[in-house]
């Protein structure tokens, strides 16, 4: 499988997934934040969900090979690289470690495959 096209697949689980995991924390009062910081957090949520549909639609573009593919799964990378650095300060203070690990491991892949897409570009270009 190329690299190209895992790529692709990863940046639209993520995408997928934020969406998910908002909903489902949203749908099971798990924000608090809501009621103690109303605004911070609705600004932070319109960040994460703008993050989740640029990397389902770079993730498209790649696999779809439109023109535009590239620079948006850039884009939406750099975008992810922003979240996932931010995030888990709120999972350290709350000592939640486990998560604390999973945005490791998501940065570590980020990293990667935006190494392999520079490495790589000939692949990555349409």
């Amino acid at each position: 499988m190329k690299v190209k096209k895992i790529a692709a697949v990863y940046s639209i689980i993520v995408g997928v997934s934020m969406i998910g995991m908002w909903t489902v924390f949203y749908l099971t009062s798990g924000i608090p934040e809501i009621n103690t910081e109303p605004a911070k957090i609705t600004m932070h949520l319109i960040a994460e969900f703008i993050t989740a549909i640029a990397l389902i639609l770079g993730g498209l573009g790649l696999i779809s090979n439109r023109k535009w593919g590239f620079q948006t799964y850039l884009l939406s990378m750099g975008m992810l690289m922003y979240t996932l650095i931010v995030s888990p300060g709120y999972y350290i203070q709350s000592s939640e470690f486990i998560f604390v690990a999973m945005f490791a491991v998501f940065i570590i892949l980020a990293i990667t495959f935006i190494t392999m897409s520079y490495l790589k570009r000939d692949e990555f270009k349409m």
